[in-house]
């Protein structure tokens, strides 16, 4: 798991000289450096300093990452059951908690034999936050899903679905829409969404989906999901069980995940042929609308594994299953920084609630 620590990244470098910046990356956990930009070329005018790692990272696969809306805390979800919660600067780990039980020694026998999701009965998939930073959900490999009370350690069943839960997203809205998260599961005879209220042990609306749901993201009013054979489905939190749009991505190849602009003006798409897709949701601004190559090398082709938006500028991060990720600029339509091959894969990347750290994790990430 590794992580990057740098002043935010945008369009207003532009306005000055040189901006200075402090990343971070590394092979295993995570890691800091220091450097400027020069305004055209982008180019690192001071040493690269030597990477942070964390203090005991995960176990096992690292699916997701997600930093606390208040403070600098990070929780890693892992494949070994557990998520992780750290805080920085000191880049160690705080606790770790069982946030799905353990198998049986004959189950996990089964597990390492089976390379679907499905077999893997308590991976810990996607966690988030609650607004106020008081609990952190998550969904589930054993079709539940959990939510963790920071304070206490003391976990609760907010969901359950008839299949593995692929993604949970806290949905900070309003009205009837306060306290709701969106859950979506990723199985062949099971295609339906789902919103749960906190207070209620029964979901609070349930949504038929064309697909399996692949990834989905929310900054409130918009959320958006994206399915097998390349649906893409738009939703205004306003009216929730009614889809605003249901588009096909721009990309040619099947989607990996999707990334909702700060403004919930649009998104981005990413896909498993190295390609990222800007898009926006309002007809009047399609003309804004672009797609671009990127996670390639002369001979292959890499799966664009996420996409995280800065939290106060146009500009994003990219990361992929060829171990390296980029910042790029939205609306300039132009890369700032590409990083060096971590050498092995990025699973999850994400942006503090300041945009001033940015943590990726180096992980296996299921692409072979």
């Amino acid at each position: 798991m590794n992580l990057c620590r740098r002043p935010a990244v945008g369009s207003e470098c532009q306005k000055q000289q040189s901006m200075p910046r402090q990343p971070v990356k590394s092979e295993k956990a995570w890691q800091s450096c220091q450097e400027n930009f020069d305004t055209k070329m982008f180019s690192t005018t001071q040493p690269q300093q030597k990477d942070i790692e964390v203090v005991s990272p995960p176990n096992d696969g690292i699916s997701d990452l997600s930093f606390s809306p208040v403070a600098d805390y990070l929780a890693a979800s892992s494949w070994d059951n557990f998520v992780g919660f750290f805080n920085f600067p000191n880049h160690s780990l705080i606790f770790r908690r069982l946030v799905f039980g353990r198998s049986s020694p004959q189950e996990q026998l089964s597990q390492k034999l089976k390379s679907n999701m499905a077999g893997r009965l308590s991976a810990v998939l996607g966690p988030r936050f609650k607004s106020d930073g008081t609990k952190v959900f998550a969904g589930g490999a054993d079709k539940t899903g959990r939510v963790l009370d920071i304070s206490t350690g003391q976990t609760a069943t907010f969901a359950s679905h008839d299949a593995p839960i692929k993604c949970a997203r806290w949905v900070d809205g309003v009205n009837n829409m306060q306290n709701i998260i969106a859950t979506g599961i990723n199985f062949e005879t099971r295609l339906f969404k789902k919103y749960w209220d906190l207070r209620s042990p029964n979901p609070a609306f349930v949504l038929n989906l064309p697909e399996r749901c692949y990834t989905m993201d929310v900054v409130f009013p918009l959320m958006v999901v994206g399915t097998a054979e390349k649906h893409i489905l738009v939703y205004h939190l306003q009216n929730p069980t009614v889809v605003f749009k249901n588009v096909a991505s721009p990309l040619k190849h099947q989607t990996r995940v999707l990334s909702c602009f700060p403004s919930a003006s649009g998104f981005a798409v990413g896909s498993i042929e190295g390609r990222v897709g800007i898009q926006n949701v309002e007809d009047k601004d399609s003309h804004l609308n672009f797609s671009f190559k990127c996670h390639r090398d002369d001979k292959n082709v890499y799966a664009v594994n996420a996409i995280s938006f800065h939290p106060g500028y146009s500009t994003f991060s990219t990361a992929g299953a060829d171990g390296t990720f980029n910042f790029w600029d939205k609306d300039s339509k132009q890369r700032l920084k590409s990083f060096n091959n971590i050498g092995q894969p990025i699973s999850a990347t994400a942006f503090s609630r300041n945009g001033q750290i940015f943590a990726y994790a180096g992980s296996y990430d299921w692409s072979k």
